[in-house]
């Protein structure tokens, strides 16, 4: 016994000071460094371990576009940080040539020392992780070494990782191959750090059919031919995240000018398509020196590509140097492209463009911080596209969007815009209004705090500052703090790391104004939660502002104060959140609301706030904080509105009222369908159907708009001129009758005369959708053809959905079924749901056919059905989503009820005299 104590003893001594002399040999950086000893505790991680870190990636690719597979190699140079005995990198959907697997130790390359090669003891995938776990035999030296990987994997179909897209080619169909990694898909085309922090460059070379083009990230630096196939070499990237990395090969014609600084930029598309690109070309030129001077840093490639992509899944991507569209947010064509589609291709170029500063120069850290990314470069592309088109107004336009965002975050199913993301499997659920939208609104009303000179310096000396290198949220709100000396980072947080927003109220008491506010939420319940507000305001006229911070729960503000002449302070109107640059709504008390209707009537507010009235207004309707009589009343100042913002909105609602209220009375005299028809038909008169010589981008957008939402209405006149004009046009597909911007209206119309008696206008439609090389032209006629009013037409266009004659990402554009069709739609859904979750289920575009389908019922007992049937099918990509739209069902059953009772009661009398009195007959 005692001596096997001594024993015990001694090598207890010898492992004390091999570990002492280890840890002595060490930098002080690596003594809390966890050493990791055993395979499984990289299982379930949400992130992988830091004790290497890569540096340089030398990728070299083989793709076969005949056989959609690919080969390729990878050397990656790291730095062991800490010790270790495991590499620990993402991989997914790769097959490993483990007797290829090799890490060259510092030492061993330099060119004095023998060369040492390291073999992993055990390659192990580990698929649920998607991570390639290497375990080495001993301790890895510290420093730079190299990692050797050969591997091989499938070109799929899913739009994601490394994928086939297909196209026509005189006549033969045809494969590309393109890459689409963000968030997390390198790791399916080569191993890899794939997490945005994990910064290195990137040597790539692609070997491919020689006939092809072939592109990527950088410039090509040398081509050698060898008879069917070549070899592409690039230059080396700046440092940049994995998910930027991108290749693209297939046949392609191009388009190119320089900037004035000599960047060369280019446009790819399908050939025979090259004049569609020559807009966005134009575009990205002139938005590429615009946002050099902005940020003042400029742009810091020497090349920009930007592709359209037949397949793709997302509208655009940013990848570094090589931006890839999907072709309707690219190609423009002039003889059949519509105003908003060319509206559509500045926004989307604009918005990718400001990624190469915003995003791909300086790098979110994480996940969580996606929203510093997209939010911004959704604020910053409609500030491109003010500064490039300024008659398009698009501010205004810009309302539209935030709606759409205030709708979402009215939700308790919400969610803040920074998400804590613990894996990169659950980024698809937070791409949503909220990162875009709400987060663009949120820097919008901070830019209107700040001042716009000031928040522009402060931001370029935020990129400058951290130019390559990765933020966070609060590294932002620092350097706007330090850049206007106001509490930024007090002020955001209650924006950024909480859900939803306040409705602040306004009332008149003894001539002061008393401000309260509440989080508003659309079911119309109690929220909790205090924001810091910045309130501007204007008393009577815009001459007359007041802005300050309401940080309390309540505030009072004498008017006196306000207005020097106080004999107007009983007829003065006041209206809060000019401009609405501020992320929450209004409620006016009903003296301030009368008010604010005199001044709508009189033309003495501008777009941007009767919009908001408009949209505070009806969000308290449908939250049941309002009457119908009230709401309608207000809508009674609009009688004459002309401006394509506040119609366009106006058109929305009027399709949600006239839903809910078919659902809460479908039996009752009043047929709000005429007081809607009543309503557009002033505008419809003043734009009717033909273009103006002069007539403003504005007004083509809106002549569409109106026209649909009268054939949505059944306005006869409305539906027999458009089957006139769709016959000529079918005769003659040139023919004026039918300008592109009316042909989504015209559709729509055919298509509310189609039924199992009358097929004709649907099987038309599908003619010209087959016929038509156009994607522009394929979206308006899908996103027409759930329109019949016949439940048996509306399954037909769904099954057409899922053929394959129409693109997976063109699926989603056939969802919005008409009101008669909903019950048809979840049927369908229904009896195609595996089938659906299958190819769509990877990815967030199945969220449309959750959101689109379910959201628009209005019943208690359709939300527990709903919910019964995905008890069982949810998953992690559809919960929140699911979770949304079933609080909208809930929602809209309240407002049926809410809308019952009303006209029931004694106030029903009134709203029947306010409907029927704006009715022509």
């Amino acid at each position: 016994m005692s001596y096997i104590k001594g024993i015990g003893c001694g090598l207890l001594l010898a492992l004390a000071s091999y570990i002492y002399t280890r840890s002595r040999r060490r930098p002080d950086s690596r003594k809390n460094m966890k050493v990791m000893v055993s395979m499984e505790e990289f299982k379930g991680q949400p992130r992988l371990p830091k004790f290497a870190v890569p540096k340089r990636y030398d990728i070299r690719l083989k793709p076969n576009l005949t056989t959609c597979k690919f080969a390729g190699s990878v050397a990656i140079e790291l730095k062991i940080v800490a010790d270790t005995s495991f590499i620990v990198l993402n991989a997914a959907e790769l097959s490993i040539d483990t007797t290829s697997v090799s890490f060259t130790p510092p030492a061993s390359r330099s060119s004095n020392s023998k060369q040492q090669v390291l073999k992993p003891l055990k390659v192990d995938v580990v698929e649920e992780d998607e991570i390639l776990v290497l375990n080495f035999a001993e301790t890895l030296p510290i420093g730079l070494g190299l990692l050797t990987i050969h591997f091989q994997g499938s070109l799929n179909d899913k739009m994601k990782g490394f994928y086939i897209s297909t196209y026509e080619h005189n006549g033969e169909k045809k494969n590309m191959a393109v890459t689409q990694f963000k968030p997390d898909d390198a790791r399916r085309c080569f191993p890899c750090w794939d997490e945005p922090a994990c910064k290195a460059t990137f040597k790539i070379t692609l070997d491919v059919p020689s006939q092809l083009v072939a592109l990527s990230n950088m410039p090509i630096i040398e081509e050698k031919v060898d008879g069917d196939l070549k070899t592409v070499s690039y230059q080396e990237s700046p440092i940049m995240s994995t998910y930027l990395v991108a290749i693209v090969v297939g046949l392609f014609d191009y388009v190119e000018h320089l900037t004035s600084d000599g960047v060369k930029v280019r446009v790819y598309c399908q050939v025979g398509k090259v004049n569609q690109g020559k807009f966005a070309l134009d575009v990205a030129v002139r938005t590429l020196e615009l946002y050099k001077d902005y940020f003042a840093v400029p742009y810091s490639l020497p090349k920009l590509d930007m592709v359209a992509i037949p397949d793709f899944a997302f509208g655009s991507m940013e990848n570094y140097g090589l931006v890839t569209y999907c072709e309707t947010a690219l190609l423009y064509d002039v003889q059949h492209s519509t105003a908003a589609d060319k509206q559509r291709v500045v926004i989307v170029v604009a918005h990718e463009l400001a990624h190469q500063w915003f995003g791909n120069l300086v790098t979110m850290e994480w996940w969580t911080h996606l929203w510093l990314n997209e939010g911004f470069a959704t604020w910053v592309s409609y500030l491109a596209a003010d500064r490039l088109f300024p008659e398009w107004k698009v501010w205004t336009q810009f309302l539209d969007e935030y709606t759409e965002g205030l709708g979402m975050d009215g939700l308790r199913e919400s969610h803040p815009i920074e998400v804590k993301i613990n894996h990169a499997s659950e980024i698809d659920e937070i791409i949503d209004s909220i990162s875009y939208i709400k987060g663009a609104s949120v820097i919008r009303m901070l830019q209107s705090y700040l001042g716009a000179d000031c928040f522009q310096r402060s931001l370029a000396s935020y990129v400058k500052k951290f130019a390559c290198s990765n933020t966070k949220t609060e590294d932002l709100w620092v350097a706007l703090e330090e850049g206007s000396g106001e509490p930024v980072n007090k002020l955001m947080n209650s924006w950024t790391k909480r859900k939803g927003y306040p409705v602040v109220s306004v009332k008149v008491k003894d001539q002061k104004l008393v401000f309260e506010q509440s989080q508003f939420l659309a079911s119309g319940t109690h929220g909790d939660g205090q924001w810091i507000v910045p309130i501007t305001l204007c008393c009577g006229s815009y001459e007359v502002r007041k802005n300050f911070l309401l940080q309390k729960n309540s505030v009072t503000l004498d008017m006196k104060e306000l207005m020097r002449d106080e004999s107007n302070l009983a007829s003065a109107w006041v209206k809060l959140n000019v401009d609405q640059t501020g992320f929450y709504r209004v409620e006016y008390d009903e003296d301030l609301e009368a008010k604010l209707r005199n001044a709508i009537e009189n033309k003495y507010l501008s777009a941007t706030d009767r919009f908001g009235i408009l949209d505070d207004s009806f969000a308290l309707c449908m939250a049941c904080q309002k009457s119908f009589t009230s709401f309608f009343t207000l809508l009674n100042s609009y009688k004459e509105e002309l401006e394509y913002t506040v119609l366009s909105n106006l058109i929305k609602i009027s399709y949600k009222v006239e839903r809910i209220t078919a659902d809460a009375a479908p039996e009752s005299p009043v047929n709000i369908k005429f007081y809607f028809i009543s309503l557009f038909l002033h505008s419809a008169m003043k734009l009717g159907w033909e273009p103006k010589t002069g007539e403003s981008h504005l007004d083509a957008m809106l002549r569409g708009e109106v026209l649909t939402a009268l054939a949505v209405f059944g306005h006869n006149l409305t539906l027999e001129e458009a089957s006139r004009r769709f016959l000529a046009f079918l005769d003659d597909r040139n023919t004026p009758l039918l300008h592109p911007d009316i042909r989504k209206a015209v559709y729509v119309a055919v298509m509310r005369r189609v039924s199992t008696s009358n097929r004709f206008g649907y099987e038309s439609l599908l003619r010209v959708y087959r016929e038509t090389n156009l994607s522009q032209e394929k979206a308006r006629i899908l996103s027409s053809l759930t329109s019949s009013p016949d439940p048996n037409i509306t399954l037909e266009a769904l099954n057409f959905l899922l053929s394959s004659e129409v693109r997976t990402q063109d699926a989603v554009l056939g969802l919005a079924v008409s009101r008669e069709g909903r019950e048809t739609a979840w049927t369908w859904l229904k009896d195609n749901w595996e089938h659906i979750s299958k190819t769509w289920g990877s990815g967030y575009l199945i969220t449309h056919f959750i959101n689109s389908i379910v959201s628009p019922f209005a019943s208690s007992e359709k939300a527990e059905e709903i919910q019964e049937f995905f008890a069982s099918r949810t998953n992690s990509k559809i919960d929140r989503t699911l979770k949304q739209s079933i609080e909208r069902i809930h929602i809209n059953a309240y407002w049926v009820q809410n809308y019952r009772i009303e006209v029931q009661n004694e106030l029903a009398r009134a709203f029947l005299e306010i409907v029927q009195t704006c009715v022509i007959q």
